[in-house]
């Protein structure tokens, strides 16, 4: 089912991108109602469209039919969030989103695979994090910028997603009494991603409890502008061999960044071995 999923997602980015004439920055689509190609529970996409609808990045939103798809467009910008991200010293990489509907997806088969709580590391809008817990999943959002953790917290009276403001690489991930947690890496590996993971990676294993019941997700790319690594997995094959990880599944899913690009982001999930 999610592979399926994923792959409507991307068929419904491309449709949409061969008919948008719009001029904003940012913009993606979320389906109105369930169906056949999203079989997803009424009440979800409802949360999904009020965080959508509450985020300070959208200033715009529209109905469409996206195929045979009822859809809301929302079309942003997010130039000042993606300048303040830049400003810190310890940032890994700048502001720029998944889609909410990607970060569904994800999270979605995150819960399919066993896992209890999100930690969406590098978390921007905290969307990832948002979708875990309307999956009831716990989450927790963990992000440097203060002007980021400031619109998420607009949006905690929705669904509460636990925004932290903190430089991830010496947050106290004991303190959060973690069971069976996933950790969303935000930014490419090229784009210091390899950085912050390694830093992650090494302060989670001091948590013995953790040793063995760890998943990690990391997005990829597949661009040529990017230099590619040697053990492939989208650049992100050497980490994942250094620290003795096991690749479960890759998912390809739209991203902002790749809205006008014929190639997906590749989700890579990974577990502890």
């Amino acid at each position: 089912m999610i592979e399926d999923l994923a792959k409507n997602l991307v068929n419904l980015k491309r449709e949409f991108a061969k008919i948008h004439d719009g001029t904003s920055q940012i913009q993606e689509v979320i389906p109105i109602s369930n169906s056949e190609l999203f079989p997803i529970e009424q009440q979800d996409l409802k949360l999904l469209h009020q965080f959508a609808a509450k985020n300070p990045i959208y200033y715009r939103s529209y109905e469409k039919t996206i195929g045979d798809t009822p859809c809301n467009v929302y079309e942003g910008d997010i130039n000042k969030y993606w300048l303040n991200s830049i400003k810190y010293g310890s940032s890994h990489a700048p502001f720029s989103p998944t889609w909410i509907m990607s970060a569904y997806v994800s999270a979605l088969f995150a819960k399919e695979l066993g896992y209890q709580e999100i930690i969406d590391i590098g978390s921007g809008d905290g969307r990832i994090a948002f979708c875990a817990k309307v999956l009831d999943l716990e989450s927790y959002s963990i992000e440097i910028d203060d002007m980021l953790v400031d619109l998420q917290k607009l949006l905690t009276p929705t669904l509460d997603f636990h925004p932290y403001c903190s430089d991830a690489i010496v947050f106290d991930y004991s303190s959060l009494n973690l069971s069976h947690p996933v950790f969303f890496i935000g930014g490419l590996a090229q784009m210091g991603g390899i950085a912050l993971a390694s830093n992650i990676l090494e302060k989670i294993d001091s948590i013995s409890k953790l040793k063995k019941n760890i998943g990690w997700v990391f997005a990829g790319t597949y661009s040529q502008k990017y230099q590619p690594d040697s053990k492939n997995e989208a650049g992100w094959g050497t980490l994942i061999e250094k620290n003795n990880l096991q690749s479960i599944q890759t998912l390809l899913l739209p991203t902002v960044w790749t809205f006008h690009e014929p190639d997906e982001t590749p989700y890579i999930f990974a577990q502890t071995i």
